[in-house]
Order: structure tokens, then C-alpha cells, then sequence
């Protein structure tokens, strides 16, 4: 496959290890189950303050995609078409670090890939669950029945997440978030903001199938990579899975979702442009930093 320039993120107060560990924690943080507390309004006020400095943060990421993500087709035809062709064209795609992975990479420097890649991991099916809230009739089922994939249709062996965490025990991976490159964080961190903010939620749809669309083929490259280096097809079973389902998950996902909803509102082909865009850009830098960290 041939490879492309991969866009550099311009620097800023958010493209650093501090401020992505910093939204990460909180990300994490907020998002967990808990229980009423004594000081909740100190609490609202520390979430107001990182709200305003999140919403910055995508801002900053959509200014530099929002030129492209304008062109774009607003009918349903063609917008979906230049969806599709993500997949070759995209930022990202092809990259070198896949193949190297597949064929090349020693065990050690996959158990680093990996344990950059666990500690960034947004958790696709919450990310699913907050994006469908009120969603329309036809992409809300659709990204149902995408979440009940992702939750192993109600079979606890088949759930995504735990494949995941099986694999992180088989190579005694300690994934934290002081340990994990900005570039990472900042992927995980700009996923979660555009699913659990409202007025991002057409662009999260555009990220989430832009995952769906491209994911297949560096699935693929890291499971080889894994069978290469001894894993049973039990613990590369994550990536494996992963290499094929989402095939049929990125087709589903551009006919019951994005065509019908671009052709109710063309507005919404730009938003979902964007959180594509925005989502790919974030990718490539990922594997910009782990090329420089482990193939350079």
C-alpha cells in the first residue's frame, strides 16, 4: 500500500503531555459511577472550567480540518462516496508503522504500541452509547445494533472491551495515563468530547465511522504482528475480530446512518466531515509519535 505524508498537529497549550493527562484524568474522573458528595459544587466548578478548556480544544482541532470538511458534498451520494474514499485517501492511511508492526516489529516494541494503544482506548461502546441520544429512528438502531456487536450480543466471552484487557494480562501491559504519549491521549480525549457534548454529535457519528471504515486494515497488520510473536488466536482475538467485523460494521454504518441523516439535514454532512477529518488527523500524529519512538 502506498504511503502518504502524515500532517503534522500544530503545536499548542493543548497538544502536551500536561494538559491531555490532565483532561484525561478528569475524562476519567467524571465518567465513572460515583455517589453524591458534600462539595459538589466545588466539583461543578472544576467541570466548568475543563468543559471550557475542552471545547477549546476540539475548536483548535476543527480550524484546521474545517477548509476541507466545507467542500465536502452535502448530498447523500456524494458526501458518502467521499466517506468511503477516507479509507485510501485519509490521513494516516497506509502508514509504514503497520506493515512494520506486522512483519518486523520485536515483541518488546509491540508491547509498547500496545500499551500506548490501551491506555488511549476511549472505550468504543460508551462512546456509541453517548453519541445515540436522540439520535433519529434509523441511525439510532443503527448504532444500536453496533453497540450490541460491541457488547458481545449479551454473551460476556464476546464483549470488545474484556478481548482487549485479555490481551493487555497476556503481555503484562501497565497502561497508565503518565506513561502514554500526548499524541494518544489527545485521540482518546478529543473522542470523548465529541461524544458526550451535544453540539458535537453529528461530528462524533463522522468519527466513530470513520473508526469503522479504516480500522480493518491496521487490525489486521497488529494481529499478524501478534501471531508472530506467539499469541494464541485467543489473545490476538481483539484485533483479529476486529480486522473483519468492522468491514460489515463501516457498510451498515454508511447506509443507516450517514446517508439518512445527511439526506434529512445537509448541514450535518459538514459536521460529520469534520469529526472524520478531525479523528484522522489525531490517528495520523499517533503513528507519526510511535514511528519516531520505535521504527526511527
Amino acid at each position: 500500500m502506498a504511503t502518504r505524508p502524515v500532517p503534522k498537529l500544530r503545536q499548542s497549550q493543548f497538544k502536551s503531555d500536561l494538559f491531555q493527562q490532565r483532561l484525561a484524568h478528569w475524562n476519567r474522573t467524571r465518567l465513572a459511577p460515583g455517589f453524591p458528595q458534600v462539595n459538589w459544587r466545588d466539583q461543578l466548578e472544576i467541570d466548568q472550567t475543563m468543559l471550557r478548556l475542552e471545547g477549546a480544544f476540539i475548536e483548535e482541532l476543527r480550524a484546521e480540518v474545517r477548509q476541507v470538511a466545507e467542500a465536502v458534498p452535502t448530498d447523500p451520494d456524494g458526501f458518502v462516496s467521499w466517506f468511503e474514499g477516507l479509507q485510501e485517501t485519509g490521513p494516516g492511511q497506509g502508514d509504514p508503522l503497520f506493515a512494520w508492526l506486522a512483519d518486523h516489529a520485536p515483541r518488546d516494541d509491540l508491547r509498547w504500541f500496545l500499551q500506548q494503544e490501551a491506555a488511549g482506548e476511549a472505550g468504543f461502546d460508551d462512546l456509541v452509547a453517548l453519541t445515540q441520544v436522540m439520535l433519529p429512528d434509523r441511525a439510532k438502531l443503527e448504532l444500536a445494533r453496533n453497540y450490541w456487536d460491541e457488547m458481545g450480543r449479551g454473551n460476556a466471552r464476546g464483549m470488545h472491551g474484556p478481548m482487549l484487557q485479555r490481551l493487555v494480562d497476556a503481555l503484562a501491559l501497565n497502561p497508565q495515563i503518565e506513561t502514554t504519549v500526548w499524541e494518544s491521549l489527545a485521540l482518546a480525549n478529543a473522542m470523548t468530547a465529541m461524544a458526550t457534548s451535544r453540539r458535537y454529535a453529528w461530528h462524533s457519528i463522522g468519527a466513530l465511522g470513520v473508526i469503522e471504515l479504516t480500522a480493518p486494515g491496521r487490525s489486521a497488520a497488529v494481529a499478524k504482528g501478534l501471531a508472530r510473536i506467539g499469541l494464541s488466536e485467543r489473545e490476538r482475538r481483539y484485533f483479529a475480530l476486529h480486522a473483519v467485523l468492522d468491514v460489515k460494521h463501516s457498510e451498515d454504518w454508511n447506509r443507516e446512518a450517514l446517508r439518512p441523516l445527511v439526506a434529512e439535514d445537509p448541514r450535518r454532512a459538514t459536521a460529520m466531515a469534520e469529526g472524520a477529518l478531525l479523528r484522522l488527523n489525531c490517528g495520523a500524529a499517533c503513528f507519526e509519535r510511535y514511528r519516531l519512538c520505535l521504527m526511527e
